[in-house]
């Protein structure tokens, strides 16, 4: 009897243990409404929202990394992180280790952005400083980088970029779609940016190191589910103004 019942309690104690917290990187390059960092911490945005609910449904603790945007890569490979989201394997070429990737959740939209609403092609236009994030590469410019037709205004983060063009510190700069249609929600209809060039077009996801400890296939099927159902189409049209309308089933090549 007394051996049953200690069966028993430790069923009931095995149950009691809580699951592992699922480690997410957070760049500190990120700007709303990818991401908002205060004192260190991601308090709300896309990201955010997105991550958070997947830890919950999955049944474990959601525990961010705020890192610089060069480190990334490296928390992951060095197991300090466990997933990295918003990410393509065409920005990983040099990823070592033994990972699974998501299926594509999002399209990253990069624009050539101006306070003036021609429509330009970047490689026709004169020398000149364009505004993008420190660490970020631009493959369809990085050509006119090279030969200086256009030089890199480098700014901390996405926001910051914006914010600089806006002040007419330069006539162009790159932005995310999000970014965009995020920072024009607060100005008048005559003072906002207009996108005047599609410079690429990703379809991104979320990488998960390969480890017995942690939930990979109900991360990935959650994951799927949560694409498929609708509700992180539904985090994005929330904080951009505008739902996707994209399908889950983008390849992550998509030009």
């Amino acid at each position: 009897m007394r051996s049953a019942l200690g069966a028993l309690l430790l069923v009931a104690m095995d149950g009691l243990v809580a699951e592992p917290a699922l480690r997410f990187s957070i760049a500190d390059s990120w700007a709303m409404p990818v991401v908002q960092i205060e004192r260190g911490r991601p308090t709300q945005g896309i990201l955010h929202d997105i991550l958070a609910s997947l830890a919950t449904q999955v049944g474990s603790p959601a525990e961010f990394h705020v890192l610089a945007r060069a480190r990334v890569q490296a928390a992951l490979e060095h197991k300090e992180v466990d997933i990295r989201c918003y990410a393509a394997k065409s920005w990983l070429p040099n990823l070592s280790g033994d990972y699974f990737w998501s299926i594509p959740l999002f399209v990253q939209r990069d624009l050539l952005v101006s306070r003036e609403q021609n429509l330009v092609s970047p490689q026709d236009l004169p020398p000149q400083p364009v505004g993008t994030v420190l660490s970020y590469t631009y493959p369809s410019l990085q050509p006119l980088f090279d030969r200086q037709q256009l030089t890199r205004d480098d700014a901390r983060n996405q926001q910051q970029v914006l914010q600089k063009l806006w002040a007419g510190r330069y006539r162009y700069a790159v932005s995310n779609q999000w970014t965009l249609d995020w920072f024009n929600q607060t100005l008048p209809a005559d003072q906002q940016l207009h996108d005047v060039a599609v410079l690429q077009e990703q379809a991104v996801g979320c990488v998960m190191r390969n480890d017995p400890a942690l939930p990979v296939q109900r991360v990935l099927r959650t994951l799927q589910q949560m694409k498929m159902s609708g509700e992180i189409d539904d985090i994005i049209g929330l904080y951009t103004g505008r739902r996707p309308t994209e399908s889950a089933s983008l390849s992550y090549e998509t030009p």
